[in-house]
C-alpha cells in the first residue's frame, strides 16, 4: 500500500507557486485512497505551522528498452515518435499526457510535473534501431507527448543527443515545443534544414502572458516563443505554429491574433488542436478553472461539452483533435480564413527521406565502391 500523503501538503496545493495542477488527485490504478484529515488541518492552523509553497522536482534516470514509439492514428501526421522524458516540468494543466503517469502508480496531477523520468540511453537505443536491417525511414516526431526541451533538458541534454544521432543518419525529424531552449541546438537544426530534414513547431495557446503563466507555469512566455519563431526563420529552419489548446471562451477569441503574430514572426505553416480532457485531466482542469476563472468556469465547460458531443471527452479518431458540431465547424472556418489571409499553409513543408544513410561503424573496413 502506498503511504498516505500528509494532510498539510494536500491543503497547501492551492498555494503552490509555479505549478499547474492544483492537486495530486489519485490515479485510476491507485492501491490506496487518500483522504484529507480535517482535524489535522484544524490543528495545523491552530499551531500556525507554515505550509511550504515550493514543491521540488525530482528526476529519475532510467534505461529504456526501446525508444521509437509507433502509432497508426489517422489524426496525426506521423507514425513514429520519441519522448526522451516521462512527465513534464512545464506543468501545463491541460496536458493530455498526464494520465500516462498513472501507469507508474503516480498521480497525473502534481506528480506528473514534479516526479520526472529521463531516458538516459535514448541516443544509444535510437542508433541501434536505425541500424536494424530493413528499417524504413519516415519522419520522427519529438515532443508528441512531453516537451523535449523542458527545463531538465538544459542539464541532461538527452534531446540534443537524439538530434545528433538523427543528423548523423540524415533522418527527418519534426519538433514541437514551448521552450526557447530549442535555440541552443540551432547548429544542428540549421544543418538538418539544409537537407530538408527538420521542421520546428512552437505551441502557442494565447498571447496573454498572465493567462499563459497560469495555464503553462514553467513554459516560455508567449512573447518569447514568438522570438524563437523569428530566430528559427532567420536561420533558415522551417518553423510553424500550433495553436493549442483552443479553449472555448478562454483562448479561442485569440485564435486569429496568435496566427497573425506567428506569421509576422516567420511561421510558414499552422495547425490547431482543441482542448482535450481525457481521464484524470478533466478533474484537474476543472479545479484550475474554478480557481482562476470562476465566473466563466460553467460557461467554458458547457461550450467544451458542445464541442465533444455532450461529453467531457471524445476520444474517437476524427473527432478528438477538432471536435464536432456547429462550434467546431465555425472554428475550422475561422482557422482556414485566417491562414488564407496570412498566406500560411500555402506551401507544403515536406521532410525528405531520400538522404537517409546508415553510417559505417568506427573500425569497420571502408567500402571500395
Amino acid at each position: 500500500m502506498k503511504p498516505i500523503r500528509s494532510a498539510l501538503l494536500e491543503g497547501a496545493f492551492a498555494e503552490l507557486k509555479g505549478r499547474g495542477a492544483r492537486s495530486n488527485r489519485e490515479s485510476r490504478f491507485a492501491h490506496a485512497i487518500h483522504i484529507q484529515d480535517s482535524e489535522h488541518l484544524d490543528r495545523v492552523r491552530d499551531e500556525e505551522e507554515p505550509a511550504s509553497t515550493r514543491l521540488p522536482t525530482t528526476v529519475t534516470l532510467e534505461q529504456a528498452r526501446s525508444i521509437i514509439s509507433r502509432n497508426q492514428s489517422p489524426d496525426i501526421p506521423f507514425d513514429q515518435s520519441i519522448n526522451p522524458y516521462r512527465g513534464c516540468e512545464h506543468g501545463c494543466v491541460y496536458c493530455y499526457a498526464r494520465p500516462s503517469h498513472a501507469y507508474l502508480d503516480l498521480s497525473p496531477g502534481l506528480d506528473f510535473e514534479t516526479r520526472l523520468f529521463a531516458k538516459d540511453n535514448a541516443a544509444q537505443l535510437l542508433e541501434q534501431e536505425l541500424r536494424r536491417p530493413g528499417y524504413q525511414p519516415s519522419h520522427i516526431a519529438l515532443g508528441a507527448n512531453t516537451d523535449p526541451y523542458q527545463p531538465i533538458e538544459r542539464d541532461l541534454r538527452i534531446t540534443r543527443s537524439v538530434l545528433e544521432v538523427l543528423a548523423k543518419f540524415r533522418h527527418p525529424v519534426a519538433i514541437t515545443t514551448k521552450s526557447a531552449l530549442v535555440l541552443r541546438d540551432l547548429d544542428l537544426l540549421r544543418a538538418l534544414a539544409q537537407q530538408e530534414l527538420v521542421h520546428v513547431w512552437l505551441s502557442i495557446a494565447t498571447l496573454d502572458a498572465t493567462l499563459a503563466r497560469s495555464l503553462e507555469p514553467r513554459a516560455a512566455a508567449p512573447a518569447r516563443r514568438l522570438q524563437v519563431l523569428e530566430a528559427l526563420s532567420a536561420a533558415g529552419v522551417p518553423a510553424g505554429v500550433i495553436v493549442a489548446p483552443v479553449i472555448p471562451a478562454l483562448t479561442d477569441p485569440q485564435l486569429e491574433s496568435v496566427l497573425e503574430a506567428s506569421a509576422r514572426a516567420g511561421a510558414r505553416r499552422a495547425g490547431y488542436v482543441l482542448l482535450r480532457l481525457p481521464r484524470e485531466v478533466h478533474g484537474l482542469f476543472a479545479e484550475w478553472l474554478e480557481e482562476f476563472a470562476p465566473l466563466r468556469a460553467a460557461h467554458v465547460m458547457s461550450l467544451h461539452r458542445q464541442l465533444r458531443g455532450g461529453q467531457d471527452d471524445d476520444g474517437r479518431f476524427g473527432a478528438r483533435m477538432k471536435g464536432t458540431g456547429l462550434l467546431a465547424d465555425l472554428l475550422r472556418q475561422r482557422f482556414a480564413l485566417a491562414c488564407r489571409r496570412l498566406g500560411m499553409n500555402a506551401e507544403r513543408m515536406a521532410l525528405d527521406t531520400r538522404h537517409f544513410r546508415v553510417p559505417e561503424l568506427a573500425g569497420t573496413q571502408q567500402s571500395l565502391f
